[in-house]
């Protein structure tokens, strides 16, 4: 069988790099970076995922030289070109320029890579290194102001680009890599893979046999499918299901949840009503003591706290029912993305860990390493879940459902006791002057006194957010903001200033006064609050090019009292490992984002100073702010 192999380099794509080639018809295995050149032989060409790394930095990750003297096609993808490059002699360095984001680079069409393209392509980067000399017989066949974005050694069939063309804000990223795969290295055959349904019974049936299995659902089409498939897979008697209530759901969810459930065809459910227990219970984990989820800011010990919580009230539900995960089973409806952010070793040996979800947390690593974790979906992305759904005939509801993390408003609520201690002044004079400058005084730059997470260059990054503020005394209506403009300026930001990887833009309430930080915590009160405002701001955001809408709470504030800002958060996206912030006007009628505003305010009160629309893309932000 012609077979491609992809080596990775702990790319956060490496995943999407898989799944796209096998869309092209092509049968592909990943493989870590340090395989032997002599498993590689049986393969008709090579990928080399993106990676955090740099490759002149100690710890870069080790590889096999003679992979690349085994004459065999290669395309080398970020991290990938870099290494290459280095590998023939070309010269890689840091701070040449750092990309984020889609950007418009200059192709050359007459290279076999980009045959049938136009000269100038819209592309996904994420790098902070760049190619500073190309080696010795490679030619430039791509670049962005004057920095490489693609190479070619066309005798010796090697490529490289410093793009992404697996993912889909690059537009014709598919059409380069059906021109590696079926023009370079001249592959004849489709491989069609086994219907995902069947595959994923007879695997549930040989793991399971007559034993008996917890499924955690939440009400997502994830956990849906995954429930789906075991009820299918095995005798509805075997599988129990349970839904946690841990007191971050969206408003009455739990209760449309639980209504819905019976038509998975799960005969055992049980509803536990969790709240005191998440949010009041001080916890132990790995040896390290930490305090409980109401006084906790920290975002991954948020994360930590609400997974090491999930699994110990599943447990104590588990025993109540005469079930031990000893000898039984717990189900869980994990993505591959999941694993790949949580920088998960079975998914990768090189991937930095972006955020801890909720169900890869080191508990659940235990008990998956002793095999008493079932994960029907584990391979699978957000839309290929949504097309089993839909083949296993679930509700367009369930199938078509907007995602919803784990550890639900927790991560869209910013704690903190105190504010972010100030970044120098003169990077904030220089932001000033940079906004300034490129909005030609329409627009000032403040730095909020928090941090959220975002993804840069395949690592997680935890810094500073921009708020833009327009400067006219009456700021103009949303329905005559140049939103492009905007969101050229939220992409160009990070890459010109390291310290900031989100961006959101002002649309109503408190502008003017110095900016206040009181602190935030999760509670009752708190999380009230945020599920009013985004009870009110998402059923503006229901259009099918929505691919996630919600809103976050922050505790940011102009007033003097304790108050908060929201922000309001949508985005377009296939598989969540990149995503762009949905353009008013575009993606969205500017008069959804209007209403959205008013209904935010109405929603927030007194308690609410600000609200405020995130236009950042992933990367260099995250979809989730934690």
């Amino acid at each position: 069988m012609e077979k491609i192999y992809i080596l990775d380099c702990g790319g956060q794509y490496t995943k999407v790099i898989d799944r796209k080639v096998r869309e092209l018809g092509v049968y592909t295995e990943i493989r870590p970076l340090g395989v032997c050149k002599e498993e590689l032989r049986d393969c008709a060409g090579i990928i080399l995922s993106g990676g955090p790394s740099s490759v002149w930095a100690q710890g870069a990750p080790a590889y096999d030289r003679g992979i690349f003297e085994l004459g065999l096609p290669m395309l080398g993808i970020c991290y990938g070109m870099q290494l290459m490059s280095d590998v023939f002699g070309g010269i890689v360095r840091p701070g040449v320029k750092t990309e984020y984001g889609q950007m418009t680079i200059d192709v050359d069409p007459s290279c076999p890579l980009f045959a049938g393209l136009s000269p100038k392509e819209k592309v996904l980067m994420s790098h902070g290194d760049a190619v500073k000399k190309l080696p010795e017989g490679f030619a430039l066949c791509a670049s962005t102001g004057g920095v490489v974005a693609g190479i070619c050694h066309t005798e010796k069939k090697l490529y490289g680009v410093q793009f992404h063309p697996e993912v889909d804000p690059t537009e014709h990223g598919m059409k380069m890599l059906e021109n590696f795969l079926r023009g370079v290295c001249a592959l004849k055959e489709f491989y069609t893979p086994e219907d995902r349904i069947e595959t994923s019974v007879r695997r549930i049936r040989e793991r399971v046999g007559k034993g008996k299995v917890v499924v955690l659902v939440s009400g997502g089409v994830d956990s849906a499918v995954t429930a789906a498939l075991l009820c299918r897979a095995l005798d509805p008697e075997q599988v129990y299901g349970i839904h946690i209530d841990h007191g971050m759901m969206r408003k009455n969810e739990s209760d449309l949840i639980c209504a819905n459930l019976s038509d998975l065809g799960l005969v055992h459910m049980q509803r536990v009503n969790a709240e005191d227990a998440f949010f009041h219970t001080a916890l132990t984990i790995d040896g390290k003591q930490l305090k409980p989820l109401c006084e906790t800011t920290d975002p991954e010990e948020k994360r930590a706290i609400i997974g090491e919580m999930f699994f110990r009230v599943t447990e104590e539900a588990a025993k109540k029912l005469d079930l031990d995960f000893e000898k039984d089973y717990l189900a869980q409806g994990t993505l591959r993305p999941d694993l790949i952010e949580s920088g998960n070793p079975d998914v990768s040996g090189y991937a930095h860990k972006i955020k801890t979800h909720h169900n890869d947390v080191g508990v659940i690593r235990r008990l998956r390493d002793a095999g008493h974790v079932i994960e029907t979906n584990w391979d699978w992305h957000k839309d290929e879940v949504r097309k089993v759904a839909r083949a296993l005939g679930l509700h367009e509801e369930i199938a078509s459902r907007q995602p919803f993390p784990g550890p639900g408003l927790g991560v869209r609520m910013l704690c903190c006791d105190e504010a972010q201690p100030e970044l120098p002044i003169e990077k904030r004079e220089a932001l000033a002057a940079f906004v300034c400058e490129r909005s030609e005084g329409k627009l000032r730059a403040e730095i909020s006194p928090v941090r959220s997470v975002g993804v840069q260059g395949d690592c997680r990054s935890y810094r500073s957010m921009v708020c833009l503020y327009p400067t006219a005394r009456e700021a103009p209506a949303l329905d005559r903001v140049d939103w492009q403009k905007l969101m050229t300026l939220a992409r160009d930001i990070p890459n010109t200033f390291d310290f900031i990887n989100r961006v959101v833009y002002f649309l109503d309430g408190e502008r003017e006064g110095q900016t206040a930080c009181k602190g935030l915590h999760i509670n009752r009160e708190s999380m009230d609050l945020l599920r009013g405002i985004d009870a009110a701001v998402t059923p503006h955001f229901r259009d099918k090019a929505i691919a996630q809408s919600f809103a976050v709470l922050f505790p940011m504030s102009k007033s003097g009292e304790t108050s908060y800002s929201c922000a309001i958060r949508a985005v377009c996206t296939s598989d969540f490992m990149t995503a762009k912030s949905a353009a008013p006007g575009e993606d969205i009628p500017v008069s959804n984002l209007i209403e959205a505003c008013r209904d935010a305010r109405a929603a927030g009160g007194k308690q609410l100073s600000a609200v405020f629309y995130d236009i950042t893309s992933k990367p260099p932000a995250t979809v989730e702010w934690e």
